[in-house]
């Protein structure tokens, strides 16, 4: 018998009894369903952590700090925190307080092996922004280094090359401003303030490029994002009446590393920092907790699809264990007739694996149509504060492994009626009633 023969007589061979087959199928069916839908979500966020990691940083992109040797040892002895003159709120939301870094520390940086660029971050605490005469709102303000992005509702990106005051505000700012739509707001003139050191108000005009969408990973409390021309005019007008050596102290900066570099390499990188007395963080750093405990989860979840794969493997080999004996004579007559062990082993192996192959693709195909309804209408419902999110997506690599890794599974679960099957006696086998 040829191969092609064997494989058509293994499909025929699935249906002779059709109602065993359903129901071992159905098994096969529950698991690679749920299989799909746990990957596919997992695939859903993972993509869309991807897809916003150039808001919070670029991937060639470290955030260093200095950190406050009090603070260090108040953590250490769990008392209050050693007074520090050169110390500076590190702009997170626990209050702690690294040591400021100043120009020679930037230089400092930008000598250690393996820094390519440096830039200080400038920390602004504006007082409002307004559209004309129009409500005051409050805001905080963030700029983008070089290599990150912003998901855009409407307009562009920002300019950093343009001397033209740039903004970009969120979807979110758009009504209260009074714009009447996402559109309708680039192009129009907002007014941000700030207050000097000597309590004097600066108001200062900036052109409205773009409107922001708010994304999950976006960086932490920033309302609205400037451009380095704005960004210079406001931490200038802030820093009204400041000392030079007050203004030119900063809570972190920006240090860019080749895009080529290895995770050891990183790793080399930020040795090398804490050696000089800084700290470096990366985007892969700053989420990988959060990529962390969702792939946690859905390793979980994919457990409990295993496990029904497991249970509808014992489906199989009661399936086939019922084939063969109801076809003992069969098998004989084809042994008789010098088909070997190894055809008939194959033959049976065929069709445990065609099971498989059934109740996978049903399961995946199921759960792709029931995934993209489920993910279509949380879109519009529950997750709309997260655009661009496609909670569960699929991705065609996973979904093919998925088919292969079910029938692997069918097929090791034939393989004992299968070995029964080949090792069947013709003789005996004839005589069979």
């Amino acid at each position: 018998m040829k191969t092609l023969d064997l494989v058509r007589s293994a499909v025929s061979n699935t249906f002779r009894s059709k109602t065993r087959t359903t129901l071992t199928v159905l098994a096969i069916f529950v698991g690679a369903f749920t299989l799909t839908l746990t990957n596919g979500l997992g695939t859903g966020i993972n993509a869309y952590i991807g897809d916003t990691l150039t808001a919070v940083g670029a991937q060639d992109v470290m955030t260093v700090t200095k950190n406050s040797e009090a603070a260090a040892s108040a953590e250490e002895d769990s008392g209050p925190a050693e007074y520090d003159p050169d110390a500076v709120a590190s702009g997170g939301f626990d209050g702690a307080t690294v040591s400021a870094l100043t120009p020679a520390d930037l230089d400092t940086l930008a000598e250690v092996d393996g820094v390519l660029d440096v830039q200080a971050t400038k920390s602004i605490s504006p007082d409002y922004i307004q559209a004309g005469d129009g409500d005051r709102f409050v805001l905080s303000v963030g700029a983008l280094v070089e290599g990150q992005s912003v998901q855009l509702a409407a307009g562009e990106d920002l300019d950093d090359a343009a001397g033209e005051l740039q903004v970009l505000i969120p979807v979110s700012y758009v009504e209260p401003l009074g714009f009447d739509t996402d559109e309708a707001a680039v192009g129009q003139t907002v007014s941000i303030a700030v207050t000097d050191a000597d309590r004097a108000q600066h108001v200062i005009d900036a052109t409205v490029v773009g409107v922001a969408e708010e994304a999950l990973a976006s960086p932490a409390g920033v309302s609205v994002t400037t451009n380095d021309a704005l960004t210079d005019a406001l931490y200038a007008a802030q820093s009204t009446g400041l000392p030079t050596d007050e203004t030119e102290r900063y809570a972190q900066a920006s240090i860019w590393f080749s895009p080529d570099a290895t995770d050891e390499e990183i790793a080399a990188l930020k040795d090398r920092l804490a050696d000089a007395g800084f700290a470096g963080t990366t985007v892969a750093d700053q989420l990988g907790a959060v990529t962390a405990v969702i792939d946690g989860i859905v390793l979980v979840l994919n457990a409990f699809a295993i496990i029904a794969l497991l249970a509808a493997g014992f489906g199989i080999v009661n399936t086939l264990f019922m084939s063969v004996q109801e076809r003992t004579r069969e098998i004989g007559l084809m042994k008789a007739m010098g088909m070997g062990s190894g055809r008939v082993f194959s033959l049976f192996s065929l069709e445990a694996a065609f099971i498989g192959f059934l109740g996978s693709a049903i399961g995946v195909v199921i759960g792709i149509l029931v995934g993209g309804v489920v993910s279509s209408a949380l879109s519009g419902g529950l997750l709309t504060s997260l655009p661009g999110l496609t909670l569960i997506a699929f991705d065609p690599v996973s979904v093919a492994l998925i088919i292969v890794a079910v029938m692997g599974i069918a097929f090791l679960a034939g393989t004992l009626p299968a070995a029964r099957a080949a090792r069947a006696d013709p003789v005996t086998s004839l005589r069979y009633e």
